[in-house]
């Protein structure tokens, strides 16, 4: 079977606001996240993904989750990290020009949003209440 790894970010802010981004093909807003590229670790791969999706730098505060499923007869893996966020954002610079807007979404709000991927919403509320 195939395999695809990849890495997601949850960035809160002091607003205690999580930073999502919305792709084209997609009503649903999403955590930054990607795939890993050849020699790099889950935490480099995070880092870099939320920096071309969002343009904020981060750095990984801890792994907190690990996503196993299968999509398409793909087996998928996906490291979550707890990241904080260093100075502003410097814009998208997304190479694969597929994120059309990130924003920061507030509990309220991560409640009403379409998700991209609902499965997560209750990981992103469990980070948020701690």
């Amino acid at each position: 079977m195939e395999r695809w790894s990849g890495s997601a970010g949850i960035c809160i802010n002091e607003k205690m606001e999580i930073l999502m981004v919305k792709s084209f093909d997609s009503q649903g807003w999403a955590v930054p996240s990607g795939g890993i590229e050849e020699g790099e670790t889950p935490e480099e791969c995070c880092v870099r993904e939320v920096k071309e999706e969002t343009g904020y730098d981060v750095k990984v505060i801890e792994q907190i989750n690990v996503k196993r499923t299968i999509i398409k007869g793909i087996q998928v893996t996906t490291y979550y990290f707890r990241v904080e966020k260093i100075g502003g954002s410097s814009g998208i610079n997304d190479p694969d020009k597929i994120i059309v807007e990130a924003d920061w979404k507030s509990l309220s709000e991560l409640k009403t949003i379409d998700h991209a991927y609902p499965e997560d919403l209750e990981l992103l509320l469990e980070q948020l209440e701690q």
